[in-house]
């Protein structure tokens, strides 16, 4: 048993390029068909948002044509000097766990959500006031992210997906050995924070972090440290036991903000902008992921982003509901973080 959960937001994962972008049609190399489907994704205005001058893009990125698999991205220009600005593309992880609903709404995006108002709010320490801004939703089945191809689902895993940013990180590093001027990607690095790194240290750090912030009992503490070996895998069945009930500690408490208080929904199916939330703003609002829920499945919402175009049959979910299976993971992403870093890429691992 890995321990992390399939709803886990703990990836935070940022890749930095320097290139040229393309704006208003001044592009290189750009035919015309490209033009008229980057003028389609242009979002004009979503409902509730403040007016900005820069301009955003969303829509889809066909990645596979047989299966029909296609990558929902948001898009924000930097707000000047857009062209001689780098692009970040962000990534959460999870598995699962959309970037458009915590990297863009939630943190680093212009626009942030605000409770008792369907309304945005004018994010003042958005990111994208020092480079332009690419979310992208992945793999398939995380948010607005979709396959006609359902057996797609049951697939993934780190070599369809790619272990997010390290292993992407890689694959670009690589591929710049041999790679034309013309496909040179000017990579200039990336940043990780919370991230599955290492299953034998990480975990073993989570059930020793949980245990001195009084999280969890002595015993369960023990029950862990007795009847499981992350060095190995598969876990033994006294191991899962044992982890059972260190994960439900974290049905009542936030296991990313131990001292924050939770968000209790006053509906479970979260249609209402309403939440179990009543103290007074101290800069912190726990329900505030149950605003971005009602947003991004609004109709008119979708139809702004040019999102859901194929009306999946399932609503919008920070982490998604219908990824239930992991194919294949690495025990380790330290060889490969070296081989970067030594590579001459600048790396930065952050908690």
């Amino acid at each position: 048993m890995r321990l992390f959960s399939i709803s886990s937001a703990s990836f935070l994962l940022v890749l930095l390029f320097s290139c040229s972008l393309v704006r208003g049609g001044r592009s290189r190399g750009l035919d015309r068909e490209a033009l008229q489907q980057q003028e389609a994704d242009r979002v004009v205005g979503l409902p509730g948002q403040p007016p900005v001058s820069f301009r955003q893009y969303a829509g889809y990125v066909t990645v596979n044509e047989s299966h029909g698999r296609a990558l929902f991205y948001w898009f924000f220009e930097a707000t000047h000097d857009v062209e001689k600005k780098p692009l970040l593309l962000w990534l959460n992880g999870g598995p699962g766990c959309s970037s458009i609903g915590y990297g863009a709404a939630e943190e680093l995006g212009p626009f942030l959500m605000q409770k008792g108002v369907p309304e945005l709010r004018f994010n003042q320490h958005s990111w994208n006031k020092e480079a332009n801004l690419l979310f992208l939703e992945s793999p398939v089945g995380v948010g607005f992210s979709y396959t006609n191809t359902s057996s797609d689902l049951q697939s993934l895993g780190d070599k369809i997906t790619g272990h997010y940013v390290p292993q992407l990180s890689e694959k670009i590093f690589d591929e710049n050995k041999r790679a034309s001027k013309e496909t040179y990607i000017n990579f200039k690095g990336f940043m990780i924070g919370n991230a599955l790194m290492d299953d034998d240290t990480d975990q073993t750090g989570m059930i020793d972090y949980a245990w001195d912030h009084a999280v969890i009992s002595d015993r369960v503490y023990h029950d862990v440290k007795s009847n499981c070996d992350f060095s190995i895998e598969p876990a033994t069945q006294a191991c899962n036991n044992a982890l059972n009930e260190y994960f439900a500690v974290y049905h009542i408490i936030d296991m990313y903000s131990l001292y924050a208080p939770v968000c209790t929904s006053i509906t479970s199916t979260r249609k209402s902008f309403q939440s179990g939330w009543h103290q007074k703003p101290a800069g912190y609002d726990p329900c505030v992921s149950d605003y971005s829920e009602v947003y991004f499945n609004r109709p008119d919402v979708q139809e702004a982003l040019h999102a859901n175009v194929t009306k999946i049959g399932y609503n919008w979910t920070h982490c998604s509901d219908v990824i239930t299976k992991w194919n294949d993971s690495p025990a380790t992403m330290l060889p490969v973080i070296r081989k970067l870093i030594n590579g001459g890429l600048r790396v930065w691992v952050f908690r």
